[in-house]
């Protein structure tokens, strides 16, 4: 069974993705993607945009469709990596990407982030947070400790995770989509220099 999603803002608005239904793959709805996408506002154009479980890739190819520099998408499923490519390529974005079959925990370990402000979209299928929260919970606190002053880190989950549980629990924006779950987390600057993801209602 196929389905579609379609870019919701950008230069490439109004393009579809054509995906194969597979039941560990939950595409943010129209409507959350498009408020991750109000949040971040100025925070995504000329930066790099780090796609991390990138199933379908939609998050990432809206990045680059509003403007960031360049899209990174981990993704371990084969299948879902060959529609990435699939994707980039018939939206003419390949020099403006980098499609990588890993693990994203492990890629997470030995990646180093560049001294320059990035986003990263952290997207694990929701039974990773029974299974494998304390793989989450390590990431995430590795993360926000190795990105640059004025980073963004956004993780989706379903609404029934208590953000309470996400290190630094205080310091995340958390809002609820339907049944989808985001959490922001900013990178504080020192010098308050770095665009600014600007939270609307």
């Amino acid at each position: 069974m196929h389905y579609q999603i379609r870019i919701i803002g950008g230069t490439l608005r109004g393009r579809k993705l054509t995906l194969v239904y597979q039941p560990h793959v939950r595409p943010l709805s129209d409507r959350a993607r498009e408020a991750l996408f109000s949040i971040l506002g100025d925070a995504v154009p000329d930066r790099p945009f780090y796609d991390l479980f990138a199933g379908s890739g939609a998050v990432g190819m809206e990045a680059l469709s509003r403007g960031a520099t360049r899209a990174t998408f981990v993704e371990r499923d084969p299948q879902a990596v060959r529609a990435i490519q699939s994707h980039l390529q018939r939206f003419g974005l390949t020099d403006r990407a980098t499609v990588l079959r890993a693990d994203a925990y492990r890629w997470a370990e030995r990646w180093l982030p560049p001294p320059e402000p990035v986003n990263v979209f952290v997207g694990p299928p929701y039974r990773e947070f029974e299974e494998n929260f304390p793989a989450i919970f390590h990431l995430l606190g590795s993360l926000q400790k190795r990105l640059a002053p004025g980073s963004v880190l956004v993780i989706q989950s379903d609404e029934r995770f208590p953000a309470e549980e996400l290190p630094d629990p205080d310091q995340w924006d958390v809002r609820q989509y339907g049944r989808t779950q985001l959490a922001v987390w900013v990178r504080r600057p020192s010098l308050g220099l770095e665009k600014q993801p600007q939270a609307t209602t």
